[in-house]
C-alpha cells in the first residue's frame, strides 16, 4: 500500500542563472554561452506552454539577476562575502556592464516581469550570487548575508517576498536550514532520493562515475523511487518544508533521439502516471539554459510531458503547483489546489 497522502501533484521548478550558474566552469566567449543566450528565446516559450496547459512553475532566481543595472547590483551586494578557496568560484570578480541591454549573461531583470505577469508562475530564489554550500571558504554567516540580499533586491526591484529556495548545484546543507527560516524563506528544494544525488562539492557531484550514475538512472531505474510521499515534503527542521525533486528533466541531444522517447520520455510519463494513482508529488527541475540550444526539440518533449498531465488532471484529478503552495498543503493542507 502507498504511503503517499491525496492528492497527486506535479511541480516543476527551474534554476534560472544565465551566466551566474555556469561562470566558474565556462567564460563569456565559450562554448556554451549559446545556450545562455538561447534563454531569452526558450523562456517566453515555455511560459506559453504552462499557460497553454495551466501548469504552474517556480522560478529560483539567482538574485543578481534582478538588478536593472550594475549599480543595483554592486547596491544589493552583501558586505559579508563567500571567501572560497577557488577564486574562480568566486562571482563577485565576474565583470558586468552597465545594465540589460549591454550585457544579456548578466541581467535578467525583463524577463522576471515576463515570468511575473504569467499565470501560477512563482518567483523564488537560487540565492543571490549562486551561493556553493559545501565548497570550501564559505560560512553560515555568510550564506545568511547572502540571503538577506536576496530578499531585498527582490523585494524592492519587484515587490516580492520569496518563499521558495533550490540550492545552488544542488549543495543541501541541513545545518543551514535555520538561515532560511529567519530570512522569510519556508521551503527549499531538496536533492532527489538515491546515492548518485546526495549533496557534495562540486569536484565529487562532477566525478565521472557519478555522473555515469545519473546519466543511465534517466533512462533505466538503478536508484530509489522518484514519487514523493507528502509525509517527506513537511516537518522539516525550524518549520521549513522539503519539496524534494524527483527528476532532472534533460534537454533534447541528437545523439540520444532515437532512444528519448522510447525510455526516458516514457519512464518520466510512467512516474507521473504512478504519481497521480497513489497520490504522490512529482517535481520535475531544469535550468531555462538546458533548453537554449535545440530549443524547439526540448520543448517538444516539455509539451508532450504537459499534454500527459492534462490527461491525468482530466483522469486522476491530477493537479498542478508551485513549489510554495505545495509545502503549504503539505504542512497546512491549504493552498490553493488548483487543476
Amino acid at each position: 500500500m502507498s504511503t503517499c497522502l491525496q492528492p497527486g501533484t506535479l511541480v516543476i521548478s527551474l534554476d534560472f542563472e544565465l551566466h551566474w550558474g555556469i561562470r566558474d566552469k565556462c567564460p563569456p566567449d565559450g562554448a556554451y554561452i549559446a545556450n545562455i543566450r538561447g534563454v531569452r528565446t526558450a523562456i517566453p516559450a515555455m511560459l506559453a506552454l504552462f499557460e497553454r496547459y495551466q501548469v504552474a512553475a517556480t522560478w529560483a532566481t539567482v538574485g543578481l539577476l534582478f538588478a536593472r543595472n550594475r549599480e543595483e547590483q554592486l547596491a544589493f551586494s552583501p558586505a559579508i562575502r563567500p571567501q572560497y578557496a577557488n577564486s574562480r568560484m568566486n562571482p563577485y570578480l565576474e565583470p558586468v556592464g552597465r545594465n540589460e541591454d549591454d550585457d544579456p549573461l548578466h541581467f535578467g531583470h525583463s524577463l522576471l516581469c515576463r515570468i511575473a505577469e504569467t499565470p501560477r508562475q512563482e518567483i523564488a530564489s537560487h540565492t543571490f550570487c549562486h551561493y556553493f554550500c559545501l565548497e570550501e571558504g564559505q560560512t553560515n554567516e555568510a550564506f545568511r548575508a547572502d540571503l538577506d540580499a536576496a530578499q531585498r533586491i527582490a523585494r524592492e526591484t519587484m515587490g516580492i517576498q520569496l518563499r521558495s529556495l533550490a540550492f545552488p548545484r544542488n549543495q543541501f546543507r541541513p545545518e543551514y536550514l535555520l538561515a532560511l527560516a529567519e530570512t522569510g524563506f519556508t521551503n527549499f528544494r531538496g536533492n532527489q532520493a538515491g546515492f548518485f544525488y546526495k549533496p557534495n562539492d562540486y569536484a565529487r557531484q562532477t566525478s565521472s562515475w557519478m555522473r555515469a550514475g545519473r546519466f543511465i538512472d534517466a533512462y533505466i531505474p538503478v536508484s530509489a523511487s522518484s514519487l514523493v510521499p507528502w509525509s517527506v515534503v513537511r516537518n522539516h527542521p525550524h518549520g521549513l518544508a522539503d519539496v524534494r525533486a524527483s527528476r532532472f528533466l534533460r534537454p533534447y541531444q541528437p545523439r540520444l533521439s532515437s532512444i528519448d522517447h522510447t525510455l526516458r520520455v516514457a519512464r518520466m510519463k510512467n512516474e507521473m502516471r504512478q504519481a497521480a494513482r497513489e497520490g504522490c508529488l512529482y517535481h520535475l527541475w531544469w535550468h531555462p539554459h538546458n533548453f537554449g540550444r535545440h530549443t524547439g526539440e526540448s520543448l517538444q518533449i516539455l509539451e508532450d510531458l504537459l499534454r500527459e498531465y492534462g490527461d491525468l488532471r482530466d483522469r486522476f484529478g491530477f493537479v498542478s503547483l508551485t513549489v510554495a503552495e505545495a509545502a503549504q498543503f503539505a504542512n497546512d493542507g491549504v493552498g490553493g489546489l488548483a487543476a
